[in-house]
């Protein structure tokens, strides 16, 4: 089992993605996805997110938000990803060695090559419905199952 953070910085109507075309042997080459990584031992999501925002792409937040636990279940290791978004930052974006930074505007995400799964996690962050668990099942590339629940401020 694995724990990573994923994170969707916003700007002007946009996200920044990361288009995966650097590492050859990459489960998410050729893919568009925010930036995260894995968790290092001892670290707590929060200080996962920071640091792998920073090393990725330079930037340092100044506000963000968890929207949600993915939790993966691929044909091997389950991982669990902690989902944010983050609306404020400093510093300047850097090259990242793992492939192409660039500002996605909100409407054109649907048209890029995505895990058929993040389509289903975007689609929550569209509608702000509140914090979401969602389980995405794979058979290969092949998304086999979806179980979401949105959790709101009533019981």
């Amino acid at each position: 089992m694995r724990n990573t953070t994923l994170c969707y910085i916003e700007q002007n109507g946009a996200y920044l993605m990361l288009h995966r075309i650097k590492k050859e042997k990459d489960i998410n080459h050729g893919k568009w996805i925010g930036v995260g990584g894995k968790f290092e031992p001892g670290e707590t999501p929060e200080e996962c997110l920071l640091r792998e925002v920073r090393e990725e792409t330079g930037l340092t937040l100044l506000s963000y938000r968890l929207r949600g636990i993915i939790t993966f279940v691929p044909d091997g290791e389950t991982e669990y990803m902690f989902l944010y978004t983050a609306s404020s930052y400093e510093g300047e974006l850097i090259p990242c060695d793992e492939g192409d930074l660039a500002w996605i505007p909100k409407d054109e995400i649907w048209k890029l090559e995505l895990w058929e799964g993040d389509r289903e996690f975007f689609r929550l962050l569209d509608e702000d419905e509140g914090f979401f668990s969602m389980k995405l099942s794979y058979a290969g590339d092949v998304l086999t199952e979806v179980k979401t629940r949105v959790y709101s401020s009533e019981r």
